[in-house]
């Protein structure tokens, strides 16, 4: 089977569209706008300006390049649940390397390549070992998150350099770096996921492995490369929020695994691989910020938060997922 014939039959896999695909569309914008709707009207501060630009977009920008690296693996079929581990090493690789070494700019590609060589690691130990995704990345979940602390030596550590805080805590014409910095990763990752071999491989993996074996792909190497962009991406948020705080503590990056899986899987993209992508996934990441700041602004309990969370993502899973690919769920 051609590339072309590859492309082909995903795109006639995508135009058998059912009721649970329209669901899958619609869900998530009926979602955001009875969020917004409700929370305009029971709140005096939620539709202002300081709190949508300040609080909702800023802090849903770490979310969504979180949960953009979630995205490719599950679309293959796999998962990446270490993401939370490393956003917390790569912003400890980031202080340390700017306090302690002094290395200035240089701190920020030498510490988003620890978070792509973490994700090189995930996917060679799930590639060439043969063990499932979900154990390997539950594994390196704790050892990159004990590592991490180890550095921190248990308590929060920071560096002084105003001139890298700005990446992360100007702005352009009003708009925050961080929001431009999140918007421009997220329109790469569509590019990524449509526009080039990698992400057409990313679907038809999802799909049915066994017709990109047909395709003539080095099936193994397109099964790495998302974890390689997941690690990247992982990086790039553990940076930019360590940017903005000037520090890291041992609990940077934690509560954004749970989260970034709600995210993805509200927004379209199943747990069974080869439905949605990353231009769906902002829309659960616009869901579950909205959700978390009206919370906030009605001070309902941050336990009961979680529970809110918790059944929002069983609702999403029960949504999303394509039970045609599953002979028996277990």
């Amino acid at each position: 089977m051609s590339t072309s014939n590859l492309s082909e039959w995903i795109t006639a896999q995508r135009e058998q569209r059912t009721l649970h695909d329209w669901i899958q569309d619609l869900g998530p914008f009926v979602m955001l706008f009875g969020l917004m709707i409700t929370f305009t009207f029971t709140t005096e501060r939620f539709f202002t300006e300081g709190n949508l630009l300040d609080n909702v977009a800023k802090n849903a920008v770490t979310l969504l390049l979180v949960a953009l690296a979630g995205t490719f693996p599950i679309l293959q079929q796999s998962i990446d649940l270490s993401v939370e581990s490393v956003v917390l090493l790569t912003g400890v690789v980031t202080v340390v390397l700017i306090s302690q070494f002094g290395l200035g700019l240089l701190a920020i590609p030498l510490a988003i390549g620890v978070g792509m060589l973490a994700g090189l690691f995930n996917g060679i130990v799930f590639t060439k070992l043969k063990v499932p995704s979900f154990l390997v990345t539950l594994g390196t979940l704790s050892v990159m998150a004990g590592v991490g602390k180890i550095i921190t030596g248990g308590s929060t550590i920071t560096f002084r350099n105003p001139a890298i805080r700005t990446i992360s805590t100007g702005d352009v014409l009003g708009i925050p770096n961080l929001v431009l910095w999140g918007l421009l990763i997220y329109l790469v990752t569509i590019v990524l996921a449509f526009r080039t071999k990698f992400g057409r491989y990313c679907f038809a993996l999802g799909e049915n492995e066994r017709v990109v074996e047909l395709a003539g792909a080095k099936v193994d190497r397109y099964k790495i490369y998302p974890f390689v962009l997941s690690g990247l991406l992982c990086g790039t948020a553990g940076v930019l929020l360590t940017l903005r705080i000037s520090s890291a503590s041992p609990n940077i990056g934690s509560g954004l695994l749970l989260p970034s899986i709600a995210a993805i899987v509200m927004g379209g993209t199943a747990l069974t691989g080869g439905v949605g992508g990353p231009h769906r996934t902002i829309l659960g990441v616009l869901v579950i910020a909205v959700l978390n700041n009206g919370m906030n602004l009605l001070g309902i309990d941050s336990f009961v938060q979680e529970i809110i969370l918790g059944l929002v993502v069983v609702a999403a899973v029960a949504l999303s997922i394509d039970r045609e690919k599953i002979d028996v769920v277990k």
